[in-house]
């Protein structure tokens, strides 16, 4: 099959990538030269009542709940309609911040739905990119014939706003199919203008192709672009490898800093630095220098002589000299490196939820667990009556009256209707407060258009049939 690229964009219920949902999804496939291939995916998918959807997402999205159950396909439907038509052998899948959002919705609604949640991105000749990290790099260094946004003073790389001055197709903002033709339009752009850093970020989606740049064996200074980094050099640096990182990544170091600073901090002291919450970091707050390179989330990196165009080492506010004299002071340093991958590693960002669909990170399946899910994915109406799994893991165990819930209600026993109602509440318990909280806040403004209105209304009438109402919380709705 020909080589294409999968552009697409999710409207969710939130900004959990396990605990929300996708209620629209829209993409394009095109050629290589971006032309596009057949007709436009443009699809709801309809929420479950198990879940109280974000009153804040649903004010910038428009998108009520009623209208996806109204107009839109089962979860198991749609994620039938993703495997067959959408993540086909020799795909790219491309997104704008999906590494980080989008793709970790795919993945949990793959996994709910007893579909492999990482196959997709990466078996038969498949592969997923990020435009994002593509478009900072591109701002930092190659800059020329485009239009870059500014925003009181400062650089923004929003969407709309790129579109938007380079004069690109984008007629509705927050709609995911206007965002997949502004993301088009944009990588074309790009690809266009500067074709040599373009063609090289995308061979750099394999995650191979970055190990080999970015290593402990040969560890070289290279330059890396990521949303960590500082605004006023359009979030890019040149850092250096100096520890590994748990699931075969790296640890590397920021050598715009003087390593100096903190390689006399105890093990407390740095622990104290990474551990202090966002909330509590003032102005004075210096955070350490260094961060985890997943090698499988695309990340945008380059070697060092891309700066010795185009005045690159001047745009980045650096200069050859002081990146050198950093990275010898560092590597003598070797009792702070091993502070600091030890003190990391044992930081997990990842922590068990306690619902199965969220604990798809929690192990992979099993062989024989495999076989079973195949059987139950593949499995009608009629054959669900009769299937009865016997699952290994106990994830899926869990998952499964919840899965024929969803998907298939009339297949339900007895015993599936009491589990899944028993979950139900206790996720909607769970969900009730803040749902509650920012629906109030927001029906409590006055400057709210018509569609605003609508979708407040729409949203209330959503919590009221879902979730059993005593006087007291009918009372709150009203007000």
């Amino acid at each position: 099959m020909p080589k294409t690229f999968f552009f697409y964009d999710l409207e969710t219920s939130g900004l959990n990538g396990r605990d929300d949902r996708i209620m629209q999804f829209a993409g394009i496939r095109t050629d290589e030269q971006f032309n596009q291939i057949g007709e436009p995916h443009n699809l709801m998918v309809a929420l479950a009542d198990d879940t109280l959807p974000s009153p804040r997402a649903l004010m910038v999205t428009g998108i009520s709940p009623q209208q996806t159950v109204d107009e839109g396909y089962t979860e198991a439907q749609f994620a039938r309609i993703f495997v067959d038509e959408i993540a086909t052998p020799d795909t790219t899948i491309v997104g704008y911040n999906n590494v980080r959002f989008d793709d970790e919705f795919i993945r949990a609604l793959l996994w709910r739905n007893y579909h492999d949640p990482y196959e997709w991105s990466y078996k038969d000749g498949r592969s997923r990119w990020d435009i994002l990290d593509v478009v900072r790099m591109t701002r930092a260094l190659r800059p020329d014939g485009i239009e870059w946004p500014v925003v009181d003073g400062k650089p923004v790389n929003k969407l709309e706003l790129l579109a938007r001055v380079n004069h690109l197709e984008h007629t509705k903002a927050h709609d995911a199919l206007s965002d997949v033709e502004a993301l088009i339009g944009v990588t074309k752009l790009i690809a266009e203008k500067q074709t040599q850093l373009f063609q090289y970020l995308l061979t750099m989606r394999d995650k191979s192709a970055v190990k080999k740049l970015v290593n402990l064996d040969d560890a070289q200074p290279v330059v890396y672009t990521s949303g960590r980094y500082d605004a006023a050099y359009e979030k890019t640096t040149v850092v250096v490898p100096i520890a590994a990182a748990e699931h075969g990544n790296v640890y590397v170091y920021d050598l715009r800093h003087d390593p100096s600073e903190w390689c006399d901090k105890t093990a407390e002291e740095l622990q104290a630095i990474i551990s202090k919450p966002y909330a509590q970091r003032d102005e004075d707050y210096r955070s350490l220098p260094v961060k985890k390179l997943q090698y499988n989330h695309c990340p945008a990196v380059a070697p060092l002589g891309v700066l010795e165009q185009q005045d690159g080492w001047s745009k980045l506010g650096l200069e050859l000299g002081t990146v050198e004299s950093n990275r010898t002071k560092l590597l003598a340093q070797t009792d702070f490196i091993d502070r600091v991958a030890a003190i990391l590693s044992a930081k997990s960002d990842y922590t068990s939820a306690p619902e199965a669909e969220s604990k798809l990170y929690d192990s992979f399946v099993g062989g024989r667990d495999k076989l079973r899910s195949e059987a139950v994915r593949n499995a009608n109406a009629d054959e669900l009556r009769a299937l009865d799994p016997k699952f290994d893991d106990a994830r899926l165990i869990e998952l499964y009256p919840r899965y024929k819930a969803r998907n298939f209600p009339r297949t339900m026993t007895n015993d599936d209707r009491d589990k899944y109602e028993a979950y139900r509440a206790a996720r909607i318990a769970r969900q009730a407060p803040g749902f509650m909280r920012d629906l109030q806040a927001i029906a409590g403004t006055d400057d709210l258009s018509a569609q605003q209105q609508f979708i407040i209304d729409e949203m209330k009438l959503w919590y009221e049939s879902i979730v059993p109402i005593d006087e007291e919380t009918t009372d709150e709705l009203d007000g």
